[in-house]
């Protein structure tokens, strides 16, 4: 149980333009089960510059970062990691004395995971999206050695630069192509959204993959991996990429690394 509130609680807090839920549950309830002295508490804001001044000027010590102010915020920092750097987008601030340091968790979160489900990199990939997202996960990819990328994309404009810029080729939709690994970076599959029952690749690319990767997080289980599973195909879902970018923010503010466990407790109680 985490300390009665009180005038040297550190406070982190989330900023987006549309908050959610997921961010302020999964972390008050690593506060609550390691008995740390935090509070975590999302916000929007119109004026990112004042934003980023007050967590500098009120020694707000952690700071999370959503669309659209990812790249905004880079001006606003002292200091990034190679893990934003890589992508030169930041979803992470530290602040250490009034000196901000920004990382991106989601580019860590998507390379570890590549690495732990041991994916060859010399496997071809196909990758839908060129958001954000897109970005880290492609980037990992990128830097992870993977050489034989295509990136889907209906928005030719950011989809060509993400292609261009990775060194992979483009295409406005994935047609009859397929791929030994597949990676969904778009809202398809996404509960509450319009859709949310359709799959990011047709059921021969999912045949014919070896590994099918989805970052959509809610759903745990989107059509796209229930349909990989039933093939007996290797899956990464997005539960373990929201649950370990969420690890890594909290490892960052407070020091504190939680086990795999209690990772996957909060995970769960921030997705119910």
């Amino acid at each position: 149980m985490r300390p009665l509130l009180n005038k040297d609680t550190q406070l982190c807090i989330s900023l987006a333009a549309r908050p959610s839920n997921h961010g302020t549950r999964f972390h008050n309830y690593l506060y609550d089960e390691l008995g740390l002295d935090f509070i975590y508490k999302a916000f929007t804001t119109t004026d990112i510059a004042a934003a980023i001044g007050g967590v500098r000027a009120l020694g707000i010590r952690g700071c999370s970062v959503s669309m659209p102010f990812k790249e905004d915020v880079i001006a606003l920092v002292d200091d990034m990691d190679a893990s934003a750097t890589a992508i030169r987008s930041v979803n992470t601030i530290v602040n250490d004395n009034g000196v901000l340091r920004a990382s991106n968790t989601d580019y860590i979160a998507a390379a570890t995971l590549i690495r732990e489900h041991q994916i060859d990199p010399a496997t071809p990939f196909l990758l839908r999206g060129s958001g954000g997202m897109a970005k880290a996960v492609a980037a990992a990819l990128r830097d992870s050695g993977f050489e034989n990328g295509t990136v889907v994309a209906r928005n030719e404009s950011s989809g060509r630069a993400l292609a261009d810029e990775l060194g992979y080729r483009w295409l406005a939709t994935p047609g009859s192509e397929s791929a030994p690994l597949l990676v969904n970076v778009t809202p398809i599959g996404m509960s509450g959204g319009a859709e949310a029952d359709d799959l990011s690749f047709s059921s021969d690319a999912i045949q014919d993959a070896t590994t099918v990767f989805d970052v959509v997080a809610l759903p745990a289980e989107t059509p796209l991996i229930r349909a990989a599973r039933q093939a007996g195909k290797a899956v990464i879902t997005g539960a373990e990429v929201i649950a370990l970018q969420a690890a890594e923010q909290f490892e960052r503010y407070t020091g504190v690394r939680p086990s795999a466990a209690q990772i996957l407790a909060a995970s769960e109680f921030s997705r119910s």
